[in-house]
């Protein structure tokens, strides 16, 4: 299900700036999220982050 030629090995950098969760990655990826946005986008992450270890990396 990876569309990119290798996941990126860095982490985002994020900051809360104005009331909103400013997030920036590498390859210029940015998003601006709301709290509540945010807070599930992390939850979905730390889930995932879970399961994406109990697989066998694809070739």
């Amino acid at each position: 299900m990876n569309s990119l030629d290798k996941a990126f090995d860095e982490p985002m950098n994020v900051h809360a700036i104005d009331g909103e969760v400013v997030v920036l990655g590498p390859d210029s990826v940015g998003v601006a999220l709301t709290p509540d946005a945010a807070e599930e986008s992390a939850r979905r992450l730390t889930q995932a982050a879970r399961e994406a270890r109990t697989q066998e990396p694809s070739d």
